[in-house]
């Protein structure tokens, strides 16, 4: 054969294994026997093997995975990937109902009930007919490239007949029946369990050898067509029957619903259903159909007006208290945790909880060896509901909290209800310390989770935060540990050399300065912009930054007046790590909308509210999601209501969206 009937076999080759796959994982059966549809991939495999310049990017053969990387890409969503509004019970869902049909002024509205799925949140983009990347949620803002991982669920359509450019958003998840195989392994090889299917599949797609995603058996379901109206498509059920059409595995349980009354009794049915679904389902989504309304009901400042989500009731089980433990954060706080007779609950096997604090304990009467009620909140955090009483034996005790730190043995303190190691150089401290600076909000130090810094801590690795910096010197001995490879180590090593380039607001939220989150560690990066100008800044320049009141300002000062704090900083210094701010500032402190608060209503249509929200605030704004007598300005959009009313009934300034953005424009010099 020629190239060019090379090219055409191989061509063909991979359609028929696509048709084969989307017959066998979407449509649940098949025209072909598995030993034919094994032939045909080996004879793909050889001619890729033999024509290497041919293989496609989308081949089938991309399935089984292989492909090891050393980071995950980062990409910005085209559009935000917003969270949903949750509804808890009857009257939730009706007040949504309600909103709807005063925002749009009709007496019943046309909705899609949808289950939850309980996966991990995932957006694909296609460009002419070809799948391009595959983006996980992230923030919101910025994803993960998992494309490669994504690639081997083999219900997902790699080619489609669209050859327009779109975006769809759906769930990746683990199946119950994949759950039992891979623990199944788990056991066999003397590896510990996982939890839940959402724990496993996270796991899997964010694992750099995607021969891992491959052989967990995940699938997908894709429930929202992003730019459908650009497509030409104005209704969301439409959208998924699309979708359908397109090869896509969307979800069957779907159902168009006329009014609240249909809401409500499809909530009847599906937790009634939940069981007996072979996926894991946290609730059900509930959208506007009609996708022209979506203009008109806007945004809120996190989440769409024209969605909601009904979470289920947590679920609620009995179990043993066995024991009660202390745990020192890196504050020195002291929290009480419960350790409990393993049980299942809301799909995740349950052995510890947090009690809060001494007082926590006392109220809800828990002596250990307890039988108690345990559920979820909000069917994430274990939670301890409290005794059964009429169990007890009377062969339970009373828990009372230490008077010494159990970690470094020095006194603890009791504070306002709560009890705090005060020794900064206790070990538990400094470990939980390590752990946030690591974590994903602060420098993002990927692989340098909990499990690992505990056990470099205790091998002697890590001493405190600048050590972080020094772990290559300890490459050999960590290569003795268990589990742990040259490539492991090397993408560890490579992770925390890229976390020097941080912005500096990610540093200082890291380095745990007390009354600092992420929100007050942005406004002070964006207002000093650089670490060493905002160590020397006065109580008076710091009372100039919004929000931040005197406990705040005087935590801060304190803080970089510490000699040892300073000496720590120092350290990092010499590490080259990056002390500046690298975020935007479009305006100078000078403009009009410097340090005024500022709410945003109605539907903004030059830049999301989000978009705008980052704007204002790279100007020194302080934005906010109600309106009150400390708002200053509320900039407004088509559809708004509330707000916008009770701005006026309290004077507060008025500002279109135009106006605004002439403003912002002048201040420019645009």
């Amino acid at each position: 054969m020629n190239l060019e009937e090379v090219k055409k076999k191989m061509r063909h080759l991979a359609a028929l294994l696509e048709q084969y796959n989307y017959e066998y994982y979407v449509k649940n059966e098949s025209s072909v026997s598995d030993a034919e549809y094994d032939r045909l991939m080996q004879e793909l495999k050889l001619l890729e093997e033999e024509y290497p310049a041919l293989k496609e990017k989308n081949s089938p053969t991309s399935r089984v995975g292989g492909s090891v990387q050393s980071e995950f890409k980062k990409i910005p969503h085209r559009r935000l990937m917003l969270s949903l509004g949750n509804c808890f019970n009857e009257e939730d869902i009706r007040s949504f109902d309600r909103r709807v049909k005063e925002f749009l002024q009709v007496p019943v509205v046309d909705y899609v009930g949808e289950v939850k799925i309980d996966g991990l949140g995932m957006s694909l983009v296609y460009e002419g007919g070809e799948l391009q990347y595959a983006v996980t949620r992230g923030d919101g803002v910025t994803g993960e490239d998992v494309t490669q991982n994504v690639i081997t669920i083999k219900s997902i359509p790699l080619h489609v007949e669209e050859k327009r450019s779109f975006e769809v958003r759906g769930e990746v998840f683990m199946p119950k029946a994949s759950l039992l195989a891979v623990n199944k392994e788990q056991e066999a090889m003397g590896k510990p369990l996982f939890a839940n299917a959402r724990n496993c599949a996270a796991g899997s797609i964010r694992n750099l050898d995607s021969s891992v995603a491959a052989s967990r058996k995940l699938d997908g379901f894709w429930y929202y067509l992003v730019n459908a109206r650009e497509l030409g498509i104005h209704v969301h059920s439409e959208a998924l029957d699309y979708l359908d059409k397109l090869g896509f595995k969307t979800n069957k349980e779907r159902r168009k619903l006329h009014g609240v009354e249909e809401l409500l009794s499809y909530v009847e049915e599906y937790t009634k259903k939940r069981p007996s679904l072979p996926y894991d389902i946290d609730g059900l989504v509930f959208k506007v159909d009609n996708m022209d309304a979506y203009d008109q009901l806007g945004y809120t400042a996190k989440e769409p007006r024209w969605a909601t989500a009904y979470k289920f009731p947590p679920e609620e089980v009995s179990t043993k208290l066995l024991d009660i433990f202390i745990t020192i954060g890196r504050t020195g706080r002291v929290t009480p945790n419960a350790v409990l007779e393993p049980v299942r609950v809301a799909g995740s096997l349950v052995q510890r909880a947090t009690l809060n604090n001494e007082d926590f304990v006392k109220e809800k009467g828990l002596l250990v060896g307890d039988i108690v009620r345990l559920h979820k909140a909000a069917d994430v955090i274990p939670e301890v509901v409290g005794p059964i009483k009429e169990r007890r034996t009377g062969e339970e005790r009373e828990w009372k909290m230490p008077d010494t730190c159990p970690v470094c043995g020095e006194p603890l303190k009791r504070v306002k209800g709560l009890h705090f190691c005060l020794n900064p150089n206790c070990g538990s401290r400094k470990i939980e310390s390590i752990i946030h600076f690591a974590s994903r909000n602060a420098m993002d130090i990927d692989g340098l989770g909990a499990s690992v810094v505990e056990e470099f801590f205790g091998e002697g690795f890590f001493s405190d935060i600048p050590s972080v910096y020094r772990l290559s010197d300890h490459a050999a001995e960590i290569k003795e540990l268990d589990g742990w490879s040259d490539r492991s180590i090397s993408s560890l090593i490579d992770a925390i050399e890229e976390s020097k380039k941080q912005s500096l607001e990610r540093l200082l939220f890291g380095l745990g300065i007390k009354e600092v989150g992420e929100k007050t560690a942005k406004l002070l990066a964006r207002r000093f912009k650089n670490l060493d100008v905002l160590m020397e800044a006065t109580e008076e320049d710091l009372m100039g930054i919004q929000d931040l009141g005197p406990v705040g300002t005087k935590a801060i000062l304190d803080y970089f007046h510490n000699e040892e704090n300073r000496k720590m900083i120092e350290l990092l210094r010499s590490y080259h790590l990056n002390f500046q701010y690298l975020g935007k500032d479009l305006l100078d402190v000078n403009s009009y909308f410097y340090q005024k608060t500022i709410v945003l209503t109605g539907t903004l249509e030059k830049y999301s509210r989000e978009e705008m929200t980052e704007i204002l605030e790279g100007i020194g704004a302080h934005v906010t999601g109600s309106v009150s007598k400390k708002t200053d300005l509320v900039i407004y959009g088509p559809g708004a209501g509330s707000k916008l009313e009770k701005a006026k009934a309290l004077g507060i300034e008025l500002m279109d969206e135009q106006a605004a953005l002439d403003r912002l424009s002048t201040m420019r010099g645009n």
